[in-house]
């Protein structure tokens, strides 16, 4: 969560460095190297492009060009004025250092399809009861600051279903929020943590046929506004624990009509939404996917593996769509996969030295094979330039994902990754952690694996 005081310009850099939120405990500070300022047409940087599969650039299905493999990537940001449009000034600060930083891809914070229903109270998201001139000019806004050096820009689009806690949004402060089924979050077993999921969330009231149709079209509207407001693409949210991830899962999704049941009919609606979208907008507009991983899955356990054939099977599903990029990631509410750093996952990296990076590296090998000619991007744990070009070299996905270490450093590319003054064992970062309240620290790593991992991959 942004505070938006500290994302003035005065305060930009301060923001930048210290609203890592939600993390809990103490981190080593981030390096970062000397300031690199080189012209793009340099022969420094035209070896780097040549020796580095990260500098190299990427075609979407599309048409669009990413000009190299590093992504900001989405994350919580808490900065919505009370209409809950972009705040000129907190946005455009922002979203101005990373246009100016050097990455491939932008990818924005969530922005809700539906302002009844909000994640946190001060997120992005669209009012239907807004003039759509009032919602165009503002969106238009931000993406001439987002692509003010040609930077691709991608708007992640979201509804948080069960996970919007009551009184979040424009509805009753009583009206439940909606899910595919009236299955209540678990935040736990202790008696803490029951309270807690009673009072913040209660249980969702189930969605009838008709709320589904809704929701569908709420994302093709939402599709069609970026195209109109200016964006490269949009990305479909269904990861970490949100609405499209309840309907993807048994464990929240027990409806026994077309939506429900196997693994194909609980991947319906986002097969629906991701093929409407891609009737609606032009064929050279993304359209990317934000996936929950399975690697956290025991192959020796048969409902493990089970679960995890689902979500291949479901990803092939959905990809057959059109889509550009599926992003994988992970983590909920209920499964705070990205606290305090995840799971490690090795990578090999020479013969004598592995790095730890990416959080979900095994998943997205296992998808691979799955969907061969999909370009997957991975998001959570990279930490190092040769953490980065080992997981692009070995082929587990195509583009890096970034989110923490680009609010501490929003030059990363330029500074870090892309700097030759920097060896490999310097090129690496480390996302700084702050101390937080004991509320937050109670309720905060549910949050961080829902994607607040500080401003936090989720969104």
């Amino acid at each position: 969560m942004i505070s938006p005081h500290l994302a003035s310009k005065p305060h930009c850099q301060r923001w930048l460095e210290s609203t890592v939120l939600l993390a809990i405990g103490d981190d080593v500070p981030p390096t970062v190297g000397p300031a690199f300022s080189v012209s793009p047409n340099s022969k420094i940087l035209q070896t780097m492009a040549a020796s580095l599969l990260l500098s190299h650039p990427l075609t979407l299905p599309c048409g669009l060009v990413f000009p190299n493999r590093l992504a900001k990537a989405a994350m919580t940001e808490q900065m919505a004025d009370s209409e809950k449009l972009p705040t000129p000034g907190y946005f455009k600060n922002a979203y101005g250092a990373w246009a100016d930083g050097g990455w491939g891809m932008l990818l924005t914070g969530n922005v809700q399809i539906d302002a009844k229903y909000l994640g946190g109270l001060a997120d992005l998201a669209l009012d239907s009861d807004l003039p759509r001139d009032k919602l165009l000019s503002a969106y238009k806004d931000l993406a001439q600051t987002c692509k003010r050096n040609g930077t691709p820009t991608i708007v992640q689009i979201n509804h948080p279903g069960r996970q919007s806690p009551l009184g979040h949004g424009k509805r009753s402060i009583f009206a439940k929020s909606i899910a595919p089924s009236p299955v209540p979050l678990n935040l736990g077993s202790g008696l803490t943590d029951t309270l807690a999921a009673k009072i913040a969330f209660g249980t969702p009231r189930e969605m009838t046929l008709e709320d589904i149709d809704h929701v569908v079209q709420r994302f093709v509207d939402a599709a069609r506004l970026c195209v109109d407001a200016g964006f490269d693409g949009v990305q479909i949210h269904a990861a970490h624990g949100y609405l499209l991830t309840q309907f993807l899962s048994s464990r929240s999704n027990r409806r026994t009509d077309a939506y429900g049941g196997s693994a194909a009919a609980r991947a319906k609606i986002v097969v629906d939404i991701a093929k409407a979208i891609r009737a609606a907008v032009p064929a050279n507009f993304c359209v990317g996917l934000k996936l929950n991983s399975a690697d956290h899955h025991d192959k020796h356990n048969e409902d493990s593996q089970s679960e995890l054939e689902d979500c291949l099977e479901q990803a092939a599903l959905i990809a057959a769509q059109g889509l550009d990029f599926v992003e994988i990631s992970g983590g909920s509410y209920e499964d705070p996969l990205m606290m305090n750093g995840g799971r490690e996952t090795v990578v090999e990296v020479s013969k004598s030295t592995a790095a730890r990076e990416s959080f979900f590296l095994d998943f997205a090998r296992e998808m691979r094979k799955k969907l061969p000619n999909t370009i997957l991007m991975v998001t959570g744990g990279f930490r190092s330039r040769a953490g980065m070009e080992a997981a692009l070299e070995e082929g587990a996905c195509d583009i890096v994902g970034i989110a923490r270490p680009a609010v501490i450093n929003p030059a990363l590319p330029k500074n870090i990754i892309f700097n030759p003054a920097l060896s490999g064992d310097e090129a690496r970062v480390d996302a700084k952690r702050i101390h937080a309240p004991w509320i937050v620290k109670k309720l905060g790593p549910r949050s961080i694996g829902a994607g607040y991992e500080s401003v936090s991959p989720k969104g």
